[in-house]
This record gives C-alpha cells, structure tokens and sequence, in this order.
C-alpha cells in the first residue's frame, strides 16, 4: 500500500487477493488508473487483452476451468459496452464473472453533459445482462458489496456481476479492513422432494438421465447415481466429458432424434443442472423436443424449473447436494441392474449412425487431436469442428469441451476463451478451434498469447467464409451473399506477432503440427468444405 490509509482502487486490489483471485483481464484507461494503483504490487497477475470484449472471454474462459470467477477490469462507456457481449454469453452459459468498471465522476452521472466515455445510465445497461449491477459511492461500503457480488455469483445459478466505481470514488480513502468471502451453504432438497426422487426411481424399469452444465464440478457424485440408476446418462455440450469412458455415458444431443426417442420412451427422466434450451436440445428448431410426462427436474434456480418442459417433480437445490442426499439413503431406491449399459450401447450406435459422414469425419479429428494431446482442453468458437462435436463428442474429463456456439452464440470467443483456459489451467494445454470468418472478429488476441506465453495451438479451420451461414441460405433457396469475407495470410500474421505457425491441407499434417509446434502456435488447415 502507499500509504496508511489506502485508497478506494488499493483496497479493492487487496480484498481481490484475499478473495483468492490470482488473476484479472483488462486494459487500463484514464477511468481505471487509479484501480491499478495497488496492483503492481500485489500478487495478481494482469493479462492485457487487445478488446476489452477479449477481457470478458478470457476470464469466461479461465472461469470454466477453475471453477472460480473470471475477474475484469475495464473503463466506463467503451469498456463497459465492448464486455458486454462477453457478459451475455457468461450468463446463457452460467459462468461466474467479476465485471468492475470504472464510471465517471459522481457529480456528472445522468447529467448528459457530453463527458469523455459518459452513458445515460452505465449500471442499467450491464443488469440488462449481469445478475446484479451497483455503483460504489461510498467507500465504507466497499467491503460489503464486493461481499454480494461473490454471494450472488456463488450462492445460486452463476453468471457475471458488475460493480462500477466512479472515478472520484476511486481516489478516496478506504478502511484497511479484511476481507473475508461470504459463507455460502449450498441449497440441499426437501426431504419431501428425496423420498419422491426415490419412489420414482424404485418404480421405473427404464430410466434416462440427462445432465447439463450444473452438473460438471460434480462428476464423481454424477457417476455412482447413474450406476445406482443404472441408466444411460445424456449430456449437453457444457456437460461433456462428466462421465467419460463409462458405460453408461451417451455423449450425444439431444438435438438427435435417435436420443429424443430414446427420452420419450423412458418412463422416467431425470433433468440434472440442464435448463433444457434450444441449443442444446433443439439444434435444428424443429420444435420436436419433447420429454415424457414423468420428468423430474433438479436445477438450483427457481425461476429455471418454470421455463421449459414442465416437470412431474421440480426440486429447488444445488446438485452436488441432491447427489450427496440421494446416494447416502441409496439402499432404499437403489434397482437391481437391468439394462442401462445395453441401452446406453445401443443409443451410443443410433446416435453415431445418424450424424452423417460429413460430422462424423469432423468428431474423428476431434478425437485424434485428443489422442495426439490427451490432457488438452479443446475450446470453440462456431465453426464446422464444433457443431459436429456439440452433436456428438467424447471428451476425456470434465471441462475438456467448450463452446460459444450454444448459449449467447457469439463469435469471436474461442481464441481469448482459449488464452483465459490456458492461464486458469496451466498444466494443461489448449487448442483454438476457430473458423476462418469467426476467427478475425479477435484476431489480434494471437498478440495477448504471445505477451503471456500460453500454452494454446489456435487450429483455423479455413473453408473460406461462413460455410454454415452458406449452406442455410442455399437450404432456404436464398442467394448467399455476404458469406465470403476475405482471410488475411493467417501465417504471416502470427509471424507479425512472434508465432510459429504452419499451414496443412491433410489430417495427417494437422496432428504433426499439433505435436511438433511450440505453444503458443497457429495451424491453419485449409478445407474443402466437405472435410
């Protein structure tokens, strides 16, 4: 500290650390400066982005795999609005974001006098997408609100939080007061709602498990149900890799219609941490996703259990709760093994049999990069690789495939998304998958890898436009247009920024460069379109 009586930023620097955050993403602007004042000198890190859009997929991305809130700081107006995509895809996906932003002066808010960076109202515009937004104008206050952001973004369905601070608020004395992070105590389910839970199971012949994101820091908890069940057990993209390599594991959407049968033929399915919603469960928009009448639903979020498919049981708790709950009276619902591994099986082949050639040459590479690298962590943007693995993939562990292509669907994630992973988990490389169209809206991220050395191949999958976008239009007899956008020379761009680089046209030569390349790198595979 620089003096006795810290400041607001200072403060706010400390109780971060004392949070356990190792870590933020953001660029420093006249609005932030004073934010920084105690950085330096503290033990966490800062990662400079090149957009401040890159700061919110950095620390979305280094949120999924750690488990704990990514953390940015960014300026009012600009910086504020260019993190708000990253925000909204945050919350689609449930993934606990720290957003603190600058905000100007507390005398000129809501004035409209035409300040540098001013908005008519900054903390309205990021509730449209954050759980909870304040402005700190008291810096007695600090210690209690940092307080709620952790609770809101632990304490029921995660997803990002904003605290703005003007930039008077910033330079004013703070009390040096610890800081301690809010005890939370997970939600656990009625007694009422276990013993239906139970009779349920103890009555079904053949049920269906389907898990979502809720699910993936549960895992070991996941397995032991699903084999007291004794059921297969589906996984949406955020859930993939939960019970991987078990019998029992069906890494396949429930887009397919080979699992909605499978569903609807169950007498019983039971919905784990999976808000059922159309990019998991409905791909194509065909409205013909359906579940069976006895659905039980489990979901930490109230409000989540009345939207969508309505259940015959709604319980209202955290799922590790519900499986610890369930699995220490298992004895009294537990069925004698039937047939869950034959049915998990034979879904396993309808399932494959139904994507195609096209996707199932795509889901091959994806498993041969995991063979060539089998610790890595593979994240997406939307491209070809990704709608073919969303369908069907199985990734080695929890957290080893994620995605912007369900959710918000925004481009541009994979490549910071990647960087904010890598530093989250830097035991662990990671692999890019970009499109060629997706990858230049963050293009410029190649130089934030390189500034902070992370471990990330970015794997380009050139077809030379927006080959889905294009392939939609002709399917809708509509003329493509505006598909097309020219690629830089992706090689000499990661030269530019000081990356090795190499261009391949055939599997063979993909996987070679994934093992020889030093990381960070860019492979730029040139396809077809049908590859």
């Amino acid at each position: 500290m620089t003096s006795a009586s810290p400041t607001v930023g200072e403060a706010l620097v400390c109780m971060l650390e004392q949070a356990g955050v190792d870590t933020v993403f953001g660029i420093p602007g006249v609005h932030t400066i004073e934010l920084y004042r105690g950085l330096a000198s503290s033990s966490i890190r800062h990662i400079t982005p090149r957009h401040e859009q890159g700061a919110g997929f950095m620390a979305d991305g280094y949120a999924r795999v750690t488990g704990r809130p990514g953390v940015c700081f960014v300026i009012t107006g600009p910086g504020l609005t260019n993190t708000l995509t990253a925000m909204a895809q945050a919350r689609a996906d449930s993934i606990p974001m720290l957003v603190i932003s600058g905000v100007n002066a507390t005398a000129t808010l809501g004035k409209g006098r035409g300040h540098l960076h001013e908005l008519p109202d900054q903390a309205a515009l990021a509730a449209t997408v954050a759980l909870w937004s304040h402005t700190l104008t008291d810096p007695a206050d600090l210690c209690k609100v940092l307080a709620r952001a952790f609770s809101v973004m632990t304490s029921g369905r995660p997803g990002p939080v904003h605290i703005e601070i003007p930039t008077d608020v910033m330079k004013l004395p703070a009390d040096a007061a610890s800081f301690a992070m809010p005890e939370i105590q997970p939600q656990h389910p009625a007694a009422a709602d276990l013993e239906a839970a139970a009779n349920s199971i103890a009555q079904s012949r053949t049920p269906a498990i389907l898990i979502g994101g809720g699910a993936v820091r549960h895992a070991e908890a996941v397995r032991r149900f699903a084999e007291a069940v004794d059921a297969p057990v589906i996984s949406t993209t955020n859930a993939r890799g939960i019970m991987a390599g078990h019998r029992l594991d069906v890494p396949a959407s429930p887009s397919l219609g080979s699992v909605r049968d499978m569903l609807n033929q169950s007498d019983l399915v039971l919905a784990l941490g999976t808000e059922l919603g159309p990019t998991d469960c409905d791909m194509y928009e065909d409205g013909g996703f359906t579940l069976p009448a006895n659905l039980v639903r489990v979901d930490i979020a109230e409000d989540q259990l009345a939207r969508g498919a309505h259940p015959a049981l709604a319980i209202q708790a955290d799922i590790g709760c519900f499986l610890q709950d369930m699995l220490a009276d298992s004895k009294s619902w537990t069925r004698p093994p039937s047939d869950g591994s034959a049915r998990s099986a034979a879904l396993r082949e309808l399932a494959s049999a139904e994507i195609g050639d096209s996707y199932l040459g795509h889901i091959d590479l994806l498993q041969e990069i995991w063979q060539a690298l089998p610790e890595a962590t593979l994240v997406g943007d939307s491209t070809q690789l990704v709608y073919a693995g969303n369908m069907y993939v199985a990734a080695p562990r929890p957290a080893s495939w994620f995605n912007s292509a369900t959710g918000f669907g925004t481009l541009g994630y994979a490549a910071p998304g990647a960087i904010g992973a890598a530093l989250g988990d830097p035991a662990r490389p990671v692999v890019a998958l970009l499109g060629d169209g997706g990858f230049q809206f963050t293009l410029a991220e190649l130089g934030s890898a390189r500034d902070c050395d992370a471990d990330v191949a970015f794997l380009v999958w050139n077809n030379s436009g927006y080959m889905e976008i294009e392939t939609s239009m002709e399917a809708s007899h509509i003329t493509p247009i505006g598909v097309t956008p020219s690629a830089p020379d992706f090689s000499a761009v990661a030269a530019a920024y000081g990356l090795p680089s190499r261009r391949v046209e055939s599997r063979e030569a993909l996987i070679s460069a994934l093992k020889d390349l030093p990381r960070p790198c860019l492979i730029e595979f040139v396809s077809g379109g049908s590859d």
